[in-house]
């Protein structure tokens, strides 16, 4: 008699998706953007709008931005730029203007609704990161250099 020997599902080092770093970051980021887009719903924003809007409204101010820029500070594809930056123009919280320095290039500005939805936004973010993250207490700067490692590695391997 033979004895059935229980083998896994899937190939995986891992005794489960609970002990799978992607499966647990793809599963806390999903409940974390959804928290996000419920409190910015109430503004008119997407996420992802906020976001492209408070990264122009930080480096529009130390820099000229162009889409392709916005792109890369905020590690979004450029279709997914394109189409923000135009919901963003069209709602009137982005303006396009001529590049100083390239004359083939457009300059992406925060208009001054777009500021002031912007400084409301970043609020609303804050309060609901700080909810969020409130369960990991002296953690949280752990989290965050963590995050910037994987980061920091990640685009070296770009």
């Amino acid at each position: 008699m033979s004895r059935a020997i229980k083998s896994k599902p899937l190939p995986t080092r891992h005794g489960g998706p609970s002990d799978s770093p992607g499966f647990l970051l793809w599963r806390i980021s999903n409940t974390w953007q959804r928290e996000q887009r419920a409190a910015l719903q109430a503004l008119g924003l997407t996420h992802t709008q906020f976001v492209m809007l408070a990264v122009a409204t930080w480096f529009g101010s130390q820099e000229p931005l162009t889409q392709a820029r916005l792109s890369q500070l905020t590690g979004s594809d450029p279709m997914t730029t394109s189409q923000v930056v135009r919901a963003l123009l069209a709602n009137g919280l982005f303006v396009r203007d001529a590049h100083p320095t390239d004359t083939r290039a457009k300059m992406i500005s925060v208009s001054d609704a777009g500021r002031d939805i912007a400084h409301q936004a970043i609020g609303v973010v804050e309060a609901v990161d700080r909810k969020f993250f409130a369960p990991l207490g002296e953690q949280q700067a752990s989290l965050v250099s963590l995050f910037q490692q994987l980061l920091d590695q990640k685009s070296l391997t770009d």
